[in-house]
């Protein structure tokens, strides 16, 4: 939880002074090569099965197209606002897991909690307009950021290979890295002169921490709990992410976001009470 909470921040930061694509990639490079030597040192090997290499690809191409969207769409607005629209993951992924994993159905209270997440999605979009003249951008690849993160979750369950998390997160990163290479190679392929204390800083925390054991924890997560519930890990870092850019970054708190990110919570919660008691239901009934 602590990781998700600080990621946001650390993503912003790591962009000071130098480019997106540069600190993205530079990051998952740094995160490849860990990976591959914490998988050495546990005695671990890249499988080659058709299982495997679907596993690496689904999971390579969500960290490639979600992280890029993340950070592009950083630049636009407040990191706190990072984690409150990834928030919208355990809704998104829910609508995915029902028609693609045969997951249960919406109904009752969780829709309310569907319906909620939509205004509060809908309430921050608004704010953004208010707030500066390019957050809506942000917002928007947020979104999509989302959307793709959800795709690449379900499509990772579906497959429904039991690998290792760090091991997944190798074979993915093995799959994204040369992306990310290529796409700052496409837009230039700068290297910065300077890299300021608090961008390196930022780039090995993300590397090291952020993605190795913040996927290596979410692959071990999804290995044992249906993807709607692996989504729900993000309930409280958007509390969390936004005090922490209030209190780090001096970030504003608009009366729109907090308004949103309160019906995004509240829509979260609901659709995790809807969850329980659809599960306390079944087991009366077999009873």
């Amino acid at each position: 939880m602590l990781i998700w909470s600080t990621t946001p921040l650390s993503i912003q930061w790591s962009a000071t002074k130098v480019d997106f694509l540069f600190g993205v990639t530079s990051r998952m490079v740094i995160g490849l090569v860990i990976a591959l030597l914490l998988m050495r040192f546990m005695g671990l090997s890249l499988h080659t099965h058709r299982k495997a290499l679907l596993t690496y690809m689904a999971a390579g191409l969500g960290i490639f197209g979600a992280m890029i969207c993340v950070y592009w769409g950083a630049q636009y607005i407040p990191s706190g606002w990072i984690s409150v629209l990834f928030g919208l993951t355990p809704i998104m992924t829910g609508l995915m897991a029902r028609r693609y994993l045969g997951e249960r159905a919406l109904s009752g209270i969780r829709l309310v909690g569907v319906f909620l997440g939509i205004a509060g999605l809908v309430v921050v979009f608004w704010g953004s307009l208010h707030f500066s003249s390019h957050a809506w951008l942000g917002v928007v690849a947020l979104m999509v950021s989302v959307t793709l993160h959800s795709i690449s979750t379900v499509w990772t369950k579906a497959i429904g290979w039991q690998g290792h998390g760090v091991e997944i997160t190798a074979g993915a990163l093995v799959v994204a890295v040369p992306l990310y290479l290529t796409a700052w190679w496409l837009s230039g392929g700068h290297w910065p002169e300077v890299i300021p204390l608090k961008a390196a800083l930022a780039i090995l925390y993300l590397g090291s921490v952020a993605t190795v054991l913040g996927f290596g924890a979410f692959y071990y997560v999804l290995r044992h709990v249906d993807a709607t519930r692996v989504a729900l890990l993000t309930l409280v870092t958007p509390i969390i992410a936004l005090w922490l850019g209030r209190w780090l970054n001096d970030e504003k708190l608009t009366w729109m976001v907090i308004a949103g990110t309160l019906l995004i919570l509240s829509g979260l919660v609901l659709y995790e009470l809807g969850e329980r008691r659809k599960k306390t239901n079944a087991l009366s009934r077999r009873h």
